[in-house]
């Protein structure tokens, strides 16, 4: 699998990332871009999240915020409001599991942190839609999705203009991770940030070349699950996008992808079976 350590603090919990996990997705949001992953009641979301442990998730993203493009701008307050929910019904029934809260917003990130024993803070932005989230993760001493983007989700998909779109991304989350170092943050993870900030071509160049990301000597996370790279190449619909998906992932495990973020739990285990039985018959 990988040829270096990896593993990651989540909540005193230290968890192997040798061997690749899945992080099932639950939007507590009413306009996430993917139908299937909006739960708009505790008992929707409880559902949800006893499938995905039941099949295999070792880590639970709950979202507040759609970050799909031209998203709808909501008050921190609101975003708090809905997570805030969510992650009472999780954790009264799920006491142990391992949440990830999906937000740019460091007084979000504090609170569900502070109030939920939320593991890991999933942020799009990557420190540049918040002043403050590195010093609030250094003082939260909480795991950090550090993802690349350019602008924010209104303004993203105008910000495409690349040299060399993996040399970038790699020397941006580089630079940030150094700054996350220098603050004493140490469990932290990187996305390329598929869909966000890149046109069609730029999202599968990142995807050919993930192992790319792999001298950054920390975990990668893949976010492909039913984007719009996927369903826009072959004409179809987000709800008809789980094969591709399926495929994606595989792309992103052969290239060195440690956390897999998806809708569809099951299929996603499955293919980190199949990569497993594959790599050690090579």
């Amino acid at each position: 699998m990988s040829n270096f350590p990896l593993q990651i603090n989540l909540n005193q919990q230290l968890v192997d990332l040798s061997v690749p996990v899945v992080m099932g997705i639950v939007n507590v949001t009413p306009d996430s871009f993917y139908k299937g992953s909006r739960f708009a009641s505790d008992r929707s979301v409880l559902h949800a999240v006893e499938s995905m442990v039941i099949d295999g998730a070792k880590i639970i993203d709950v979202g507040g915020y759609s970050t799909r493009p031209q998203a709808e701008l909501i008050s921190q307050e609101e975003e708090i409001r809905r997570l805030s929910e969510g992650l009472e019904a999780i954790l009264k029934r799920f006491p142990d599991i391992l949440i990830s809260v999906d937000t740019f917003r460091s007084g979000v990130a504090r609170h569900v942190v502070n109030n939920y024993r939320v593991a890991m803070i999933n942020d799009v932005g990557g420190g540049t839609l918040d002043d403050l989230m590195f010093e609030t993760i250094a003082d939260l001493q909480v795991a950090y999705v550090l993802m690349h983007m350019r602008g924010n989700p209104q303004s993203m998909q105008s910000l495409t203009l690349y040299d060399d779109i993996a040399s970038e991304v790699l020397h941006f989350l580089e630079r940030k991770l150094a700054q996350l170092r220098l603050l004493g943050v140490k469990d932290v993870v990187v996305d390329p940030g598929f869909g966000f900030a890149k046109d069609l071509d730029q999202n599968y160049t990142l995807l050919s070349k993930l192992a790319y990301f792999k001298q950054l000597n920390v975990p990668v996370l893949a976010g492909l699950s039913r984007k719009s790279m996927l369903s826009k190449l072959l004409g179809i619909d987000a709800s008809e996008a789980l094969n591709a998906t399926t495929a994606a992932n595989m792309l992103a495990l052969i290239g060195g992808a440690s956390i897999l973020r998806v809708h569809d739990v099951k299929e996603a285990v499955q293919a980190v079976e199949i990569y497993k039985k594959y790599i050690e018959t090579k």
